[in-house]
């Protein structure tokens, strides 16, 4: 049994590496933009503040891992890892159900090719549709979280899928 956090930036190959890895291993994927989309949808022409929004949907998400973990099935979460609130959280959630906790970032540093997938992609009220400023692409890239008591996992999601997914997929089981 496992739990997988993915993380890196919008259009780095997060959501398109958890489903490959779904078509090959008995996983549940928790994808924060469909919660926090379904979430804007319900909401839509209420005055809300955005923050209040990202907090509902985190939590949401949270309370859809643990269950999935409390009825013993491997998860896989797909959203930025930016605060160590995230970390704190997956690891524990994966010590009370003892399963292992695996961390894999997907890193993508070229603003080009990011921007190219985040407009060719089908895009949910959640996503941006572009980079915004390339400080605050490199502030983020560069300020992802990553655990410091366990072993994680980088891959360069610019290459072809099929360049890291044996690899994701070793660790994973690991």
């Amino acid at each position: 049994m496992f739990f997988v956090q993915f993380s890196g930036f919008p259009g780095s190959g997060k959501s398109t590496l958890s489903r490959q890895i779904a078509k090959r291993i008995e996983v549940v994927i928790i994808d924060h933009d469909i919660v926090k989309s379904s979430l804007l949808h319900s909401l839509e022409g209420t005055q809300i503040d955005a923050k209040l929004v990202e907090k509902i949907s985190y939590n949401i998400d949270w309370s859809l891992i643990e269950f999935q973990l409390s009825q013993g099935n491997n998860v896989l979460f797909d959203s930025p890892c930016l605060y160590e609130e995230m970390i704190e959280k997956g690891t524990a959630l994966a010590k009370k159900y003892n399963v292992k906790y695996k961390y894999v970032e997907c890193y993508l540093d070229d603003m080009e090719v990011i921007n190219l997938r985040l407009r060719n992609r089908k895009r949910m009220i959640s996503q941006i549709k572009e980079i915004e400023s390339l400080d605050s692409f490199k502030y983020t890239i560069e300020n992802s979280k990553k655990p410091s008591n366990c072993k994680s996992l980088v891959v360069n999601t610019g290459q072809p899928i099929e360049c890291y997914l044996q690899e994701v997929m070793n660790y994973i089981n690991e």
